[in-house]
């Protein structure tokens, strides 16, 4: 008995012809809690070391970080919480097999940013290039569902092939596409960044399609609905990814990329600077930051800034950083329609957009792209109650043929639409020329400013003094002697100019008060606390019909 308890077994009694017995039963010792520790933490430095130390030394000789660097850098210290890092593929296609995938190349997560919590889908191309697997999905359909329900922000490390086609090529394709859906699902319910790091082709190149907010790294991201191997294949072009879908395309020419950084760490800090001003979801106000910067500041320096001749071109992004807290203004595609200024700031703390005509570019006239820029801008900021500043100086909008046939009309409709439908707090300034509908986008009067004033500059009309002489007294003008009608046209000028005098729109009431330009910012920022309880009610409707 003794011997057979040393052997590890125990002895059972049984019926024989030759009375009981004792059969030994063999029992299984594993092992212990220390070794199944043990081997935990071994597996999960395995899946923590991502595609390994070969293609980690790759991704760092293209100026990229590795996904958990970038990581380190978007959250808060300590507060990241990852999901699935033990999921690799499951795949049991040819191709796949003998292949390692770590987190099966995506990581996901909740941490702080700000303090504030916010969840992650970061693609590692280290581990197949980030390509976009079934458990990879998986993981990151369950982030999503996660943070709509959390109702918190939402973020994208892109760096990506797009969809793993060793396990998509085939007839399950047919199952996805759940991301885009739940992507329009969460769009103006919480904050949605897709920060474009590497590539992002294909299926990736619709995630930043339908987000918030798209930084891009300068000469390593690019985004495109195909990869230049399969638009050789499919119409016969040669060209480079970053010649097709670079940031110097989708921040410059296409608009889709609202900022163009220079590296990952700049990328990862505008992605923290820009939730900052956002509140977590649309049911929450925007977050109050502190600031040392008086809000009765006065701004001198717009005396000298702002030419009293309304056809002399100013910088209007100094304008901004003049009257913003701490002189600090966060740009939303300052490379596209450069006619338009759209971005964030704060007064006495408060988060606002902002959205102001560039004279230095087409005198600040809006076109085609322009008013997209604006219409998208203030659907963004309407979406999570964040209050509009409109600095006005437009001479309306560009006409001719070219730009009708651009669909002027339909675009500047968008903008129309934007502004109309905004019930957050506007404030409107009018700094020199507001004319004909460029007057009604800019927040005029019958778009329910909260606020609107204007400079002793200030010209509110249907056009300005040179087009309204040269259509109303062009025959009388014509008439005259050749040597006479350029000094009749100035006196006509004159008395045009003298009749939309900023006195006249005041005295019928027609703006609420005229302003020191050194007051901008006081009468802003007060404006900004008057309105903070806002409330607007509307006929009820499913939505409306967009003129897109």
């Amino acid at each position: 008995m003794a011997d057979e308890a040393k052997a590890g077994r125990q002895a059972t009694p049984a019926a024989g012809e030759d009375g009981p017995k004792f059969m030994p039963t063999l029992t299984y010792e594993g092992p212990s809690m220390k070794e199944k520790v043990e081997e935990l933490r071994e597996k999960r430095a395995q899946f923590e070391a991502m595609g390994g130390p070969e293609r980690i030394e790759r991704q760092r000789s293209q100026n990229k970080l590795t996904v958990r660097e970038r990581l380190g850098l978007l959250f808060d210290d300590g507060t990241f919480m990852e999901y699935g890092l033990l999921a690799h593929h499951q795949s049991q296609s040819p191709q796949m097999q003998g292949r390692f995938t770590p987190a099966d190349g995506c990581i996901t997560g909740i941490g702080e940013i700000g303090g504030r919590r916010a969840a992650v889908i970061a693609y590692d191309f280290t581990v197949m290039a980030g390509s976009i697997g079934m458990v990879g999905e998986i993981k990151a359909t369950r982030m999503r569902e996660l943070a709509l329900k959390e109702r918190i922000p939402i973020v994208w490390l892109i760096d990506s092939a797009g969809a793993r086609i060793q396990e998509a090529a085939g007839s399950t394709f047919a199952r996805s596409g759940d991301l885009f859906r739940e992507q329009v699902v969460m769009s103006g319910v919480i904050p949605q960044v897709a920060a474009m790091m590497g590539p992002g082709a294909a299926g990736t190149a619709y995630i930043p399609g339908l987000a918030d907010f798209v930084p891009m790294v300068k000469g390593n991201s690019n985004m495109a609905l195909a990869g230049p191997h399969l638009v050789k294949a499919a119409v016969g072009e040669d060209v480079s990814a970053e010649e097709m879908g670079g940031s110097e395309v989708h921040c410059k020419v296409s608009g889709v990329g609202d900022l163009e950084v220079a590296d990952d760490q700049e990328c990862i800090t505008a992605v923290r600077k820009y939730l900052s001003f956002f509140p977590s979801s649309n049911l929450d106000r925007p977050p109050v930051a502190q600031t040392s910067d008086p809000l009765d500041r006065r701004c001198e320096d717009l005396i000298d800034l702002v030419p009293a001749n309304p056809r002399k071109a100013y910088d209007m992004r100094k304008l901004v950083a003049s009257i913003v807290d701490d002189h600090d203004f966060f740009p939303m595609k300052p490379d596209w329609a450069k006619n338009l200024v759209t971005g964030f700031a704060r007064f006495g703390g408060r988060p606002c957009g902002i959205i102001a005509n560039q004279p230095m570019f087409l005198g600040g006239a809006l076109d085609v792209n322009s008013a997209d820029k604006a219409a998208r801008f203030v659907w963004l900021c309407d979406a999570f109650n964040i209050p509009l500043v409109f600095l006005m100086d437009c001479p309306g909008f560009l006409v001719g043929s070219q730009v009708e046939k651009q669909g002027i009309i339909r675009h500047g409709a968008k903008m129309l639409f934007a502004v109309s439908e905004a019930t957050v707090p506007k404030i409107t300034v009018v700094i020199r020329k507001g004319y004909g509908a460029g007057y009604y986008v800019m927040n005029g009067r019958a778009y329910e400013p909260d606020l609107l004033v204007g400079w002793p500059t200030a010209e509110i009309s249907v056009m300005g003094p040179e087009g309204a002489v040269n259509i109303i007294f062009r025959k009388q003008i014509e008439a005259a002697p050749p040597e006479q009608q350029d000094e009749m046209r100035n006196q006509m000028i004159g008395m045009v100019r003298d009749q939309i005098s900023p006195y006249i729109a005041a005295g019928w009431s027609f703006v609420d008060d005229l302003i020191d330009p050194a007051e901008t910012r006081q009468v802003i920022g007060k404006a900004l606390a008057v309105t903070e309880s806002k409330r607007v009610e509307r006929p009820w409707r499913k939505h409306g019909v967009l003129p897109v």
